[in-house]
């Protein structure tokens, strides 16, 4: 069942935003919060891949060592790894030392600037999956129709670690969809910015 909290400081937050400290930032500040930079969109989309298995929590804890691993996320520095990044990257204990995820974070930044060579731009791509305003949830699937359509669409493109689930969450995350619930402190605002994001969106 789906609550809100009002643990730590008494503000009504949707269950699982309120601890710790890194979450709460998280939760009031990034997640739901409509996003068209492009740097940012693919830093959360690798990052998604990394988190397969894993607790968000632990990647969130990492992300800046991921940032400073991966060049900030720029996927035109990222594309251009070798094998002695892969190596490098294999010994930081700052991030996840998957070779898989590794590997498959460089080939998405190539298939990125494929996007980006043919639709202008991440964000226009990936907000045409977006849909207008909707009733808060009353459940949270792992997939929905739409993070299937555009994970099936990704995969077609060549990206890797993209799966329903994993893109559902970049769904959440970056405010393609808003999942705060009912009478969370922060989901009428990010509604109204998921409005704007929309009227302006191509």
């Amino acid at each position: 069942m789906l609550e809100l909290t009002t643990a730590g400081d008494g503000v009504a937050r949707c269950w699982w935003g309120a601890e710790p400290e890194i979450y709460r930032d998280y939760h009031d500040n990034e997640w739901g919060r409509p996003t068209a930079d492009d740097h940012r969109l693919f830093e959360k989309i690798c990052l998604e891949g990394f988190q397969a298995g894993l607790s968000w929590l632990t990647i969130l804890r990492k992300r800046e060592n991921f940032r400073k691993a991966f060049a900030r996320f720029d996927p035109e520095k990222v594309v251009q790894f070798g094998k002695a990044d892969v190596h490098r990257l294999l010994g930081d204990a700052g991030i996840v030392r998957h070779e898989g995820k590794i590997r498959s974070t460089i080939n998405n930044a190539a298939c990125a600037l494929e996007l980006i060579e043919e639709k202008g731009s991440l964000a226009t791509h990936f907000w045409s999956w977006a849909r207008p305003e909707q009733d808060p949830p009353s459940e949270l699937p792992a997939t929905t129709s739409a993070s299937t359509a555009m994970s099936k669409d990704l995969k077609k493109r060549g990206w890797s670690f993209v799966g329903p689930t994993s893109v559902y969450a970049f769904m959440q995350a970056m405010g393609l969809v808003n999942d705060h619930l009912d009478g969370c402190h922060v989901r009428e605002a990010c509604a109204e910015e998921r409005r704007r994001a929309m009227r302006s969106a191509p």
